[in-house]
């Protein structure tokens, strides 16, 4: 294998008596790394600048091999100070193996991960490569961001109904004798729907941390679709909303839907209650037979929700199913639609949005019938 021009022999030493680095490309073409690879000779020359360097740095390969180190990577740390005479790698202690990733800037201020393995002739010998590995912030500050967002978010949406627990139990703990029937039966209700509130704050963060680790579980049973919805549109005229708000169509023959169907309720749920809370006018849902978005599979079901209200703006169409998007009107945790997607595709499904016929949204999932083995 070679890497910018060093080899390595067969116990995966330099040729020339050097460890291999761990920075190296192991036996891969260093220009597949995901990460930047930037190889320094012995007398700190860029002899090997892959096309991760190119993009991190923004700086064509071309240009950059036979530079000095320097002048090819100038790069500085967060107080203003030129990295490579700070550091001064090859006139330095020759103990010295390796950089530990630090945070440092590229010209124009752009931040990057660097580390640095130094390949010597001997354990004390001078440097006879410099690698340096780069990397990108962005994902890490893009993670970082998030993680701070939820965190944010889940001490909002618990501090309400905690407090309201809080002083509705002392002030009945207090003042029992002072309150009528009713009142009690008021704040006690108040108290369990917030609690109710606080357990379904958990479960989603529960649902959260099992779709970003990929621990999901789906449990496959038998799934009438449109009996599930139904039972929804029952439950929303019983809370009051008009029966004549709800059009449901049903294409048969469905072929036989094997999903779980707790997942799929909770699906259903939060794409109706996202339209007749955010929506307009008669929320249809369609349910048809359609091609499997699974390959070797030939039929699925899908499963359309739309409404005649405003509609998603075009240009957050692609951040639908980001955590915390809420969109013009806010409420909830904004945390649904991610789940939502997260249970889709975990059953091996598709999901997408839209613009309706009538103007307003429209949120179309399809699941393959994922039937088990022996009924086929």
């Amino acid at each position: 294998m070679s890497v910018a021009g060093t080899s390595t022999g067969p116990e995966g030493r330099d040729t020339r008596g050097a460890p291999a680095s761990s920075c190296d490309a192991g036996g891969l073409d260093p220009g597949q790394l995901p990460d930047g690879l930037v190889v320094a000779d012995e007398q700190g020359r860029v002899v090997g600048f892959n096309a991760a360097a190119e993009r991190i740095t923004a700086v064509p390969a071309a240009e950059a091999l036979g530079q000095s180190l320097e002048k090819a990577l100038p790069l500085e740390d967060l107080e203003g100070r030129r990295w490579w005479q700070l550091t001064d790698p090859y006139g330095g202690l020759p103990t010295r193996t390796r950089q530990p990733e630090r945070n440092l800037l590229l010209p124009g201020g752009r931040e990057v991960l660097v580390t640095a393995q130094y390949v010597r002739t001997a354990p004390l010998g001078p440097v006879h490569r410099l690698i340096i590995c780069l990397r990108d912030t962005e994902a890490r500050r893009r993670t970082e961001r998030s993680h701070a967002e939820l965190i944010a978010t889940v001490a909002h949406e618990l501090r309400s109904p905690l407090t309201s627990v809080k002083g509705f139990t002392a002030t009945l703990l207090a003042k029992w004798e002072r309150f009528t029937d009713d009142q009690k039966r008021l704040m006690l209700e108040t108290v369990d729907a917030d609690a109710d509130r606080v357990t379904r704050l958990i479960a989603e963060l529960l649902d959260i941390s099992r779709i970003d680790s990929g621990r999901l579980e789906v449990r496959r049973q038998p799934v009438d679709i449109g009996a599930a919805v139904s039972r929804h549109i029952q439950a929303y005229v019983a809370a009051g909303q008009s029966a004549g708000r709800f059009l449901l169509r049903i294409e048969q023959p469905l072929p036989d839907l094997w999903a779980d169907p707790d997942k799929i309720d909770q699906v259903l749920s939060n794409l109706l209650e996202n339209a007749v809370r955010h929506g307009e006018g008669t929320v249809s849902i369609d349910i048809t037979p359609t091609a499997s978005p699974r390959e070797g599979e030939e039929t699925g079901t899908s499963v359309t929700v739309s409404d005649e209200g405003p509609g998603i703006p075009e240009e957050s169409m692609n951040r639908v199913f980001t955590r915390f998007w809420r969109g013009s009107k806010r409420g909830g945790t904004g945390l649904g639609l991610y789940i939502v997607k997260g249970i889709v595709e975990a059953h091996g499904g598709t999901i997408t949005v839209g613009r309706a016929r009538g103007g307003g949204a429209e949120f179309r999932f399809t699941l393959p019938v994922s039937a088990p083995a022996y009924l086929a």
